[in-house]
């Protein structure tokens, strides 16, 4: 029997309303039907859900039960019984349009690609539903400028089943956002996410404002959870739009700057008047920033823009008491679910990047005049040598560095090193060639590093942190050396004050990864102060 290339998932709870429409959707595709599998985990139904998935057996619908769990466990499930090596999920209220398996595997044929997601759309035509089909169409709109994402919900997504389950797949731990965990779990490793807007399904919005309302609430109280494990998403989620977090931290001004204009009135204290104008700057802030979209409905569907004043209202405050009952439910963070760097953590590194980047770069000026000058003079070509390398998350950079090999030395690597069968993906030559004599030298001395102090001016390099890697050799990470990516890389860490060029890769990254995961600041001061010796030492330099 072949096995099938692509494992279709549908956890399914109280779904006989609409499961017979969803079976009939994914039966339906443009894909022959032998390279896909059905799979509908029925999550402890109450109805008739399981009995009428079994009446598609003969259609080669696979039925799992298991006692209600959620639709994280049940997905979780189809992916451990499911053969294929692609895994596409959607919901038992979606219904896939025929070419919805052809376009993800479209996308899965770059082997980068780790994780998709795609649309979704509705024939419902409610005023809520409809206003919930622009919003998600505003955000498409932003996903489409995006080469990578790192945000993939569940209605419409792809996975490779190797990469989920290296993962644990989704957490139970986590409702309602489960989705956005993962995708935040995924990205921190530097793995490709990717938006395929072809990947269509109808599916079934809220009905009515109540159930909407409901369902933002209960998505901001678990995302107050995720983003306690993952503080830099605050800033950098792709799916959240930044208008909206403003908005949300706007309502409470308005309201608390109107409750205080009032009470100071009645009181009769001055100043009163002060506090009015501030809670109505305020509000004619949120009134603007919701312009851009309200012109959006009009152009996409007019009917539906005179709710939309009163429906961001709304939306700003589901979510913001969400996300502030949330913060307090899980005030006390568990070791386990503890982020790399707290919020707290990364401001004060951010801000003794700048101060030490700052300075480094002042002083060294009067170096890099006398360093370009020795380049030049021993050999032809650039002063600086630029090459891209993975930052943190799989961000990649342009890092710079001052010229130490010939300027044909990417040419001659080949020459030197096999890159499609190193045991481990690492190499570092010791009598390299293709470094110049100046070149040794700078290495050496770790001279060969100082502009990397603009790197980290960027933001795109820490002063202390995890070397950053070359491309090519970051495609061949498995899923554990991946971690390294969470942070930002460093212009010194824990392989360069521990021997350098002398550590295998599994050294090193054992070294990295004990950094990470016992992060504090006084460790990077110590290494910090560390460096020097380790530099006049010259322990693994060349």
């Amino acid at each position: 029997m072949v096995e099938p290339a692509i494992s279709v998932i549908v956890p399914a709870y109280n779904a006989a309303e609409t499961i017979g429409g969803c079976l009939e959707a994914l039966l339906h595709q443009t894909v022959p039907r032998e390279r896909y599998e059905i799979i509908v985990v029925d999550d402890g139904s109450l109805d008739r859900t399981a009995e009428i998935v079994a009446g598609y057996a003969a259609a080669g619908v696979r039925l799992v039960r298991q006692p209600n769990g959620g639709a994280a466990s049940a997905r979780n499930t189809g992916a451990a019984h499911a053969r294929g090596g692609l895994l596409l999920l959607t919901d038992s209220d979606c219904e896939p349009v025929p070419q919805w398996i052809e376009r993800f595997e479209a996308a899965f044929q770059d082997p980068e690609v780790v994780g998709a997601k795609g649309t979704l759309l509705t024939r419902q035509r409610g005023l809520v539903p409809r206003f919930m089909q622009v919003e998600y169409e505003d955000r498409y709109d932003r996903y489409r400028g995006q080469e990578c994402i790192n945000f993939i919900d569940t209605g419409s997504a792809a996975y490779r089943r190797d990469v989920f389950l290296a993962n644990g797949g989704f957490d139970t731990s986590v409702r309602y956002v489960e989705d956005q965990e993962l995708s935040f779990r995924l990205a921190e490793k530097g793995y490709k996410l990717v938006f395929v807007p072809d990947a269509q399904v109808y599916h079934r919005h809220d009905r009515n404002l109540l159930e909407y309302l409901e369902r933002k609430f209960n998505t901001g109280v678990w995302k107050a959870r995720v983003m306690q494990r993952h503080p830099d998403r605050i800033v950098s989620d792709t799916h959240t739009p930044g208008v909206l977090k403003l908005q949300i931290v706007l309502l409470p001004l308005i309201a608390g700057l109107g409750l205080a204009a009032a009470a100071a009135r009645g009181l009769a204290v001055p100043g009163w008047q002060g506090l009015l104008a501030g809670c109505l700057a305020a509000a004619a802030l949120f009134l603007a920033s919701g312009l851009p979209f309200l012109a959006k409905v009009i152009r996409r569907d007019p009917g539906v823009a005179p709710i939309v004043p009163a429906m961001l209202v709304l939306r700003a405050l589901a979510l913001g008491a969400g996300y502030a009952v949330g913060s307090l439910r899980w005030l006390r963070v568990e070791p386990a679910e503890k982020p790399i760097l707290s919020a707290h953590h990364r401001l004060v590194k951010r801000l003794m990047d700048l101060a030490g980047a700052g300075v480094g770069l002042v002083l060294s000026l009067p170096l890099f005049a006398v360093i370009a000058v020795a380049i030049k003079l021993d050999s032809p070509g650039p002063v600086l040598f630029v090459q891209e390398r993975v930052g943190a998350n799989g961000r990649v950079f342009r890092m710079l560095k001052f010229r130490t090999m010939y300027v044909d030395a990417e040419r001659r690597l080949s020459e030197l090193v096999d890159l499609e069968h190193l045991e481990e993906p690492a190499f570092k030559l010791r009598n390299d060639p293709r470094v110049t004599r100046v070149g040794r030298f700078l290495r050496r001395a770790s001279l060969d590093e100082l502009p990397q102090f603009v790197n980290v001016l960027r933001g795109e390099m820490s002063l202390v942190g995890p070397r950053p890697e070359e491309v090519r050799l970051v495609r061949l990470y498995n899923d554990r050396q991946r971690r390294r990516l969470a942070v930002k890389p460093g212009m010194t860490g824990p392989m360069q004050v521990n021997g350098r060029g002398s550590l295998t890769l599994s050294q090193r990254l054992e070294l990295e990864l004990d950094y990470i995961e016992h992060y504090s600041l006084r460790r990077d001061l110590e290494i910090l102060l560390r460096t020097l010796p380790a530099v006049v030492r010259g322990e693994g330099a060349y």
